[in-house]
């Protein structure tokens, strides 16, 4: 029996972006789409060209190899031809594949939101499908307020993904942008839609205000839909999207769906899930949610001891999936099996090969868990891990000791009698024996620490030149001003290559030191 594909997009960069208290850097929207794209989804939505000035810079240029890179904008204006409105201009001139318009399909968000009438708004997503088409791109219409327009007007709803399927869209997506139709009115509009425009050519965009955007996605799926929009970890405006964490293991487990459909996320992509869903939360510096379906901490672990007495017998007397299929572990009590499985797959992606039965991967294991417990996080850190692995292994190099450090903070007034604050950093370096010393000034102690390190390695001097520290997040673990601290850098250099390090101490000076120490040691290895 042939699979029926089911088409995967990621709208972390774009919808995920409104979600309270969330900014993404340039930084972070390139990593992101690099965890997207190794994950396997079809589609990356990047944001907004033209809207603001990270969005700008994001699309200059491709940023995924895999998945199709799509931006994300507004139909033309009404009383403007699509030639001269510069939105258009934006999202046509971008390094993206792909344009995804969203357009009102409720009536009554157009009189009122746009001020428009209902034909000017068909004629204004008709242009602007072709306008796209026309400019190398391919087109894809987000329909917005669907169903509440749907119910409001059948027959404008309708007129909208008539429109868009004329005018030669791939993907008409019917979006429930309020979060409160249910799973049943789903499966029954989809149905409805079914009569006018090919499922093949139908998505549905849930938000998940009533906690049902999984289940709302999986009915539109099973009713007849061919893609499915969603965003990492449920990020989005009000109460999020739909949980592509969450849909995905289901699409690619559950025998309702697997026996019938495949997705771009293979077995092996799928044993990397848990580290994506956790990366992603270092990246937004939060604690990631322990009781998140198939990839939270406690998603496979149980205290109560009949249920630890069956699943030592039997795990899939407590477990609906295997913990290794999505990467995580089972949790019932202190095993050195727990985690193993993890561990083999991480140190195979730096090319490091062990056998589960090799006494040194038990170490490594009980060097990861003690060092968790007091703070670090490798899922967001590979760079420190693969080092850690290697120190284990007896193979990481020595190619420099900071033998001391100091740094200082002094606010004063300088010439013109500003109130001014100057970091300064004195760095004592070991290489083979020789001692350098080096003093820099910095815009912060972290910066004048960097730049004290990197301005004489000795010998190895010209094979940091091209390192750059990009970006730098803290985390603190436990309250109070002398709490543990978390330091996380992601690093740079012109291989295009990036890489996060860790450090972990109660003063922040050490701990970002620490995981400053690491990228420089990385950098190096990678240069040997």
């Amino acid at each position: 029996m042939t699979k029926e594909r089911l088409y995967l997009f990621d709208t972390t960069l774009r919808d995920g972006a409104q979600t309270t208290g969330i900014e993404f850097s340039l930084e972070d929207k390139i990593a992101i789409a690099r965890l997207l794209d190794g994950l396997g989804v079809d589609y990356v939505e990047g944001g907004y060209p033209g809207a603001n000035v990270v969005d700008t810079a994001f699309f200059a240029k491709k940023r995924t190899e895999a998945a199709q890179f799509v931006a994300f904008g507004m139909t033309k204006r009404a009383g403007r031809s699509v030639e001269n409105d510069p939105g258009i201009a934006d999202l046509i001139n971008s390094s993206a594949d792909a344009v995804c318009y969203v357009s009102k399909a409720w009536d009554h968000q157009v009189k009122l939101a746009l001020g428009i009438s209902t034909k000017e708004n068909l004629k204004s997503l008709a242009d602007s499908v072709r306008a796209a088409i026309d400019g190398g791109k391919a087109a894809f219409v987000d329909c917005e307020h669907f169903f509440d327009g749907y119910k409001a007007n059948r027959a404008y709803a309708l007129d909208c993904v008539k429109t868009a399927l004329e005018a030669g869209a791939r993907w008409i997506v019917l979006c429930d942008t309020n979060g409160g139709t249910m799973p049943s009115e789903v499966e029954e509009i989809v149905a409805d839609v079914l009569t006018i425009a090919p499922g093949d050519r139908l998505g549905i965009h849930a938000h998940d205000d009533t906690g049902q955007a999984v289940a709302n996605s999986l009915a539109a799926v099973m009713a007849g839909v061919r893609q499915i929009q969603g965003t990492l970890n449920g990020l989005g405006e009000r109460c999020g999207n739909a949980n592509l964490v969450t849909l995905i293991p289901t699409l690619v487990l559950k025998p309702v769906f697997s026996e019938r459909f495949e997705t771009g996320v293979t077995a092996e992509k799928l044993e990397t899930l848990t580290h994506v869903s956790r990366a992603f939360d270092e990246i937004l510096n939060r604690g990631p949610n322990r009781q998140a379906p198939y990839v939270g901490a406690s998603a496979f672990a149980t205290k109560a001891g009949i249920h630890a007495s069956a699943i030592a017998k039997d795990p899939s007397t407590y477990e609906h999936v295997t913990p290794e299929s999505v990467g995580n572990e089972r949790l019932i009590m202190v095993s050195q099996q727990a985690g193993k499985s993890n561990l083999l797959t991480t140190l195979r992606r730096f090319g490091i090969e062990m056998a589960k039965d090799d006494p040194r991967l038990d170490k490594l294991l009980r060097q990861v868990k003690e060092r968790e417990a007091r703070g670090y996080s490798y899922d967001g850190a590979e760079a420190s891990f693969f080092m850690l692995a290697h120190k284990m292994l007896g193979t990481l190099p020595k190619f420099f000791d900071v033998t001391s450090y100091r740094t200082a903070i002094e606010r004063r007034h300088n010439a013109r009698g500003e109130m001014v604050t100057v970091c300064e950093a004195v760095c004592k370096i070991d290489v083979d024996g020789e001692i350098f010393m080096s003093v820099a000034e910095g815009n912060g102690p972290i910066n004048a620490l960097d730049l004290a390190m990197r301005k004489d390695l000795g010998k190895y001097s010209n094979r940091i030149d091209d390192l750059e520290l990009v970006d730098f997040k803290v985390r603190i673990l436990d309250g109070g001003t002398g709490a543990v601290t978390r330091v996380l850098i992601e690093s740079r250099d012109d291989t295009g290559e990036r890489w996060f390090t860790v450090g972990v101490s109660p003063n922040i000076i050490d701990a970002s030191f620490e995981a400053l120490y690491e990228s420089f040691t990385y950098k190096l290895m990678k240069t040997a």
